[in-house]
């Protein structure tokens, strides 16, 4: 297995925009690093875990029945919308500690399932960087861990940039505007799964 070749995969698949980084970015606005942090381990423990599971054959489920990933991008279109809806809305404070909740580590980390993004990193990485002529636990468990150690500090990363701007939205409605700007992104990055599951449908 070439390490650097999948440690740069890691850092370009994790440090780029998406679900994840949109929330995590978000969350550091609105909620603060350290109220942020279960947030960002749920979501890097989850996708360990994710890796894991699909590594060692729940890809086998889905190419005997194709319906069971359908349905799961069918109910991560919809959680995307909600959450969406969530964020344009939110309530914001001037106070950190305010009653706004932030994504908890189980939320976080269950959250991979229905993320679009989680999937397409998930099933490339297995399928560039694995290989039917070694032990395919150990390369799970490999690939799994690398990106549990380069993937956290990118999600650091969009959540420092977070607590930046928080320091330069100090007043409500810049905090509004910036919501709905994030929640317009979030819908956004929702279009080629809405473009897969039309083609499905109409093909």
């Amino acid at each position: 297995m070439e390490f650097i070749a999948l440690i740069l995969f890691i850092l370009s698949t994790s440090g780029t925009p998406g679900p994840n980084n949109i929330m995590i970015l978000t969350s550091g606005v609105n909620h603060g690093v350290r109220n942020s942090l279960p947030h960002v381990f749920g979501v890097n423990t989850g996708f360990l875990f994710m890796i894991i599971c699909v590594g060692l054959g729940i890809m086998t489920l889905f190419q005997q029945w194709p319906f069971l990933h359908q349905l799961i991008q069918i109910i991560g279109i919809f959680y995307l919308i909600y959450l969406a809806f969530k964020i344009a809305t939110m309530p914001v404070s001037n106070e950190i500690n305010s009653d706004k909740k932030p994504f908890s580590f189980l939320q976080a980390a269950a959250f991979q399932w229905v993320n679009p993004k989680a999937w397409v990193m998930c099933v490339s990485a297995i399928v560039a960087f694995s290989s039917s002529n070694s032990n395919v636990i150990e390369q799970v468990l490999i690939i799994s861990g690398f990106y549990f150690v380069f993937g956290l500090p990118c999600s650091f990363a969009w959540l420092l940039v977070g607590k930046w701007l928080q320091n330069i939205l100090t007043h409500e409605v810049y905090v509004k505007r910036f919501n709905r700007i994030m929640a317009t992104v979030l819908l956004c990055s929702l279009y080629p799964m809405i473009h897969d599951v039309i083609t499905i449908y109409t093909s």
